[in-house]
């Protein structure tokens, strides 16, 4: 399904019916109406961000609603597209925190490259109807995926911005680890704590004391 080691760690869910019914329904949902991200998308982060190769995890809430916008990475958007206001405040935030100017487009991939896995809870959205795919199962998934990092012997970093990624908190027991949270950088919450949290520069500090190489943040 994926096409790298996430297959291994994510088999015993792949092959259960279970999950191979709820596929079913996902599909018939982009056969009844307009679903994004479009359909080779939608495991975008885990293509791009091996298991192996994972030392951030950035958790997301589910895709943007709007054309064009939404291809598989939580907070990013295909390039061509009119940054949005929470990538904006993650821009400032960046260079608040370790002086990168914002950048020109809002496509993240170079940072799932990087091996920052940005995973969004929920994986599929109706145009224009935001968290409309809630409850339908994916949280099941994106849960196993959370306890899957949490398993690695290797030092990661969880980011989790806004109460909902909070919400995967609990799956995050392994002291190995550091879970940073803050308020959401959308613009309804971001001067609330989100601003001078300094995520990218406590995750690269983390990183390096593990003898892990830091992230290249600059896009």
């Amino acid at each position: 399904m994926i096409g790298n080691d996430w297959d291994e760690v994510l088999k015993t869910i792949e092959n259960s019916e279970g999950f191979k019914k709820f596929l079913q329904i996902i599909l018939k949902k982009y056969e009844e109406g307009i679903v994004y991200p479009p359909k080779n998308y939608v495991f975008n982060a885990l293509k791009l961000t091996s298991y192996k190769d994972t030392k951030v995890v950035i958790v997301g809430q589910d895709p943007y609603h709007g054309e064009n916008e939404a291809h598989g990475l939580s907070f990013s958007v295909q390039k061509g597209i009119r940054i949005p206001p929470s990538l904006q405040n993650i821009y400032k935030e960046l260079y608040n925190d370790l002086g990168i100017e914002p950048h020109q487009y809002g496509d993240l991939t170079k940072w799932a490259k990087e091996g920052v896995l940005l995973l969004n809870s929920i994986l599929t959205v109706e145009k224009d109807k935001p968290a409309s795919h809630r409850g339908l199962g994916w949280e099941l998934l994106t849960d196993y995926i959370i306890k899957a990092v949490n398993a690695k012997e290797d030092a990661v970093v969880f980011i989790l911005w806004g109460n909902f990624a909070k919400e995967k908190k609990k799956y995050i027991t392994n002291p190995k680890h550091l879970v940073i949270t803050s308020p959401h950088p959308s613009p309804f919450s971001a001067n609330s704590g989100f601003f001078n949290s300094k995520p990218f520069s406590k995750t690269n500090d983390f990183l390096i004391k593990n003898k892990r190489k830091p992230i290249d943040w600059k896009l």
